[in-house]
This record gives C-alpha cells, structure tokens and sequence, in this order.
C-alpha cells in the first residue's frame, strides 16, 4: 500500500533538500531573508516557509513574507478571491504572533515583487511550487530582475513533482510505482514554525483588509458559500471530520452526488490552505484505517492522482488546450470533428443551465450556486460539452471557462487535468469507436441513472435555487 508507516523513533527529520531547486544562483549577502507565498497559504506544514526559516537562522536574518495579488487570475471571480483573502488574513495573524512581518501587494508579480526585495534590501528569496504557465512566468520575470539566492520549494506534493518524475507520465499506473518508490522518503512529519528570534529592522505592514477587498475588480458571481468557512483552522477542522465521520463510506459512494461521502478538502488544497501530506499523516496515525478500502481510494485520490495532474502541467505547457493532448486522441477528435451533433448550445446556454438535459442543468447550477460540483459530475458535464459543442476547441473553451470563473478550486492543475481526461482522453485509454466522441471514453445519462438516483440529485439541486 501507498502508505504504510516508517519506523524513525518518532524524530524530526530536517526538510529533505530535494524539495528544493535554484532559480537564480548567486551569494547571499547581509540582509533578510523573504519568503514569496502564492501556492501554499499557510504558516503550519509549509516546506517552503521552515526552508525560508532555516535559511533565515542560520544566516542570523530577519525574515519576511510576502504576498501578491494579482489583478486578475485565469478568470477568477469574487468569490474565489475573498476565500483567499480571508485565508491570507489568519496568515497575517499567525506570522505576526510568530515575530515575522507579513506584506500583501499589489499588481503585477514580475514588477512587483522585486522593487520590494530592493526596498526591504533582501538577499536571500524563497518561493513555493507551482506548474501552471504563468506562475512561472511570473518567476522567471522575478529571476532576471533580481541579483540575489532564489529558491523554489515544492511545499504542495508528497513527492516533489521533479523528483517523482523526470518526463511526462502517460498515466497513473506509470507514475503510481515511482511515487510509492519515494513517499516514505517523504512523508516526515512539520517541525512546527518557530517564534523568529531575529526582528525584522522595519515596522511591518498592516494590512487593509476592508480596503483590499473593497478595491477588487474582479467579475464573477459573488453568492455566499455558506457550506465551507476559509483559513487554515477551518481546513484541520474539516479534516478531523472527513477521518471521523466520512471516510469509511469513500470509496463505496465516490460516484453517488446523492451521498455526503466527499471530504470537501479540494478547495483547502487549492488555496494551500492545508497540505496534502498532513492528510496523509492524520490517516496514517489512525489505525483502524490501515486495511480500510476507502481509505486507499482516497489516498489514490490524494497522491497519485493530484501529483499525475502536477506532473501534466509541469511537463506539457500545452495542458490547457488540444494540443496537449495524447496523439491518439488528437487524431481520433480530429476524425470525427465534422460528425453530426444532434443539440449544439452556446457559452450563454451553457452557464445558464439551459439544455435538454435536466441532470447537466443541475450540475452547471449546483456549480454556479456553490462553487463546486461532485467529482462524477464533473465528467459527466465535461464529456456532455464535447458532445454539445460544434468542436473539441470549443468545449474546452467552453469547460475551462465554467469550471475557472464558477469552481472555488478552478484555475487549477486537477481542474486542467481532468477536463484533459474527459474530452481528450488524457491518461485513458481508447474506446470503442462512436460518433463525436471518436475513440474517447463516452459517459451517458443511462450510465449515471445505473449508478446514483438521478432524479432526487435533480430534486436536490432545484431545491437550492428554489425552483418548483
């Protein structure tokens, strides 16, 4: 199994280094040391922010976080920016008790971030991972405007994604034995963040937070989310009832939106407001888990499957389009790309809910209306805008648009990955050959009616938005 126990007498290991890579070589010289935050948005079980420490210690060094907000994000809204806000603003809390300033600006990374190493005379710089395209660009422009140490920690996956692999993995079963090669390599418990016994020479920045969210401008749908509450205590406390009171119905209900067996972690993760490995570390220390099945379909769920959309986007800078998908499944799309479509609806029908099919409409509102959709769903509605567009292009500019601008953990690699699967067939296999689809899985509403009751999830949904 993925995850069985490794026996070091209970001690702290310090932070395995090939967590982290240069960006830009170069001496340190007498000054903070800064850590950038933008994947991981936490003080607890963070790589990235115990490597700043470490280095900031050692060298006798203030040290200093700091955050950028962007202006706009791969089409995310209000509602996923004030989740993130709220989130940042327990950092600032924690930090600030743990004598390290925290700085929130604002404005273009590439620009932003190193007039503010100039200003603050920082000489040391850590950030964490991410694989999306314009998170490194962002890096890069920082590394050629800088002269100083900069650091990458992978603080995000168990395994760091360039040490589980060095190339693209066709699929699970290829990158599923390379990781459990690896994770006990891994899997160390936090040391906890230390009160920095050296002061940061400035003042600080205060944050306003009032102000900050009243100057956002972003579009987007701002309903409440009543059902998640942000911030990395909500996400222990969300955790702690997943193990006690869920987990033992995962594996047998993970198709079934009609059941509350999901562990509603996914928006924590994406806003790295909890650290997949702690999850790991919780179930490992119950042991009532340790032959549990549903246990190990989530641990599927949680490494190999999370860490195989990473390994995607880091390894494919065409993740987001056609083009990077699988030559088979490009030919086969391409073969059938002028085939018959029997209903075609536009963007504006597609974000309304406004098709012939009830159980889709439900999965788009449930979507629009709470900012997330149950994972079966989401590929029943992905492969069903395939269907429903006048081309592979279009529904994956249709799928990524909905799922960034609605999903509270859109603009993300599982979120690229999965659309990937559903239209293309990333990481799949072929099928039986059928119109539209081509040699692409195909998902019907039969195939939904065999597995969940689809009329009381209809029922459901409707009765969110107050529809008779």
């Amino acid at each position: 199994m993925l995850w069985q126990r490794h026996g070091k007498n209970g001690k702290l290991r310090p932070m395995n280094r090939k967590r982290a890579s240069t960006l830009k070589a170069g001496r340190a010289g007498k000054g903070p040391v800064a850590y950038w935050m933008s994947r991981d948005q936490r003080v607890q079980d963070n790589w990235a922010l115990l490597y700043a420490q470490e280095l900031a210690i050692a060298r006798q060094e203030s040290l200093l976080v700091v955050f950028c907000l962007a202006p706009s994000f791969l089409g995310a809204g209000l509602r996923q920016y004030l989740f993130m806000l709220a989130g940042l603003r327990e950092v600032e809390q924690d930090l600030n008790r743990k004598n390290i300033p925290f700085y929130l600006l604002r404005g273009s990374p590439g620009s932003v971030i190193p007039s503010f190493l100039r200003r603050q005379e920082v000489k040391t710089f850590v950030t964490d991972f991410d694989p999306l395209r314009v998170k490194r660009e962002w890096k890069q422009a920082v590394a050629e405007a800088v002269d100083i140490p900069f650091f990458e920690v992978d603080a995000h996956n168990i395994v760091p994604c360039g040490v589980a692999s060095e190339k693209q993995e066709y699929g699970a079963y290829t990158l599923r034995p390379k990781i459990k090669r690896m994770l006990d390599e891994f899997v160390d418990e936090f040391p906890k963040v230390k009160t920095h016994p050296f002061p940061s020479h400035g003042p600080g920045q205060k944050v306003d937070w009032k102000g900050v969210e009243g100057a956002l401008k972003t579009g987007g749908p701002l309903s409440p989310l009543y059902w998640i509450t942000p911030g990395e205590r909500a996400a222990r406390k969300a955790l702690d009832t997943f193990l006690s009171q869920k987990i033992q119905g995962y594996g047998e209900s993970w198709n079934d939106p009609n059941k509350d067996s999901v562990s509603d972690l996914s928006p924590y993760l994406h806003f790295g407001q909890m650290s997949s490995q702690r999850i790991l570390l919780e179930i490992r220390k119950r042991p009532e888990l340790s032959e549990n099945l549903s246990a190990s379909s989530f641990i599927e769920e949680l490494v190999v499957r999370k860490e195989l959309s990473d390994n995607y986007c880091f390894y494919n800078r065409f993740y987001d389009s056609i083009d990077g998908l699988p030559g088979w499944s490009r030919k086969t799309l391409n073969e059938h790309r002028n085939d018959r479509r029997e209903y075609v609806y536009s963007l504006d029908d597609f974000e309304r809910g406004k098709t012939h099919d009830g159980l889709w409409n439900a999965a788009q509102m449930e979507m629009v209306l709470k900012g997330k959709m149950h994972g079966y769903m989401r590929m029943y509605w992905a492969k069903k805008i395939l269907e429903w567009t006048r081309s592979p292009e279009d529904a994956y500019e249709v799928a990524i648009f909905l799922n960034d601008k609605y999903e509270l953990d859109g603009r993300d690699p599982n979120g690229y990955t999965g659309i990937a699967w559903s239209i293309g067939g990333l990481h799949d296999r072929a099928w039986s050959e059928r119109a539209v689809f081509g040699k692409v899985r195909y998902m019907s509403y039969g195939g939904c009616k065999a597995k969940f009751k689809v009329k009381e999830y209809i029922e459901h949904v409707r009765s969110i938005i107050g529809e008779k």
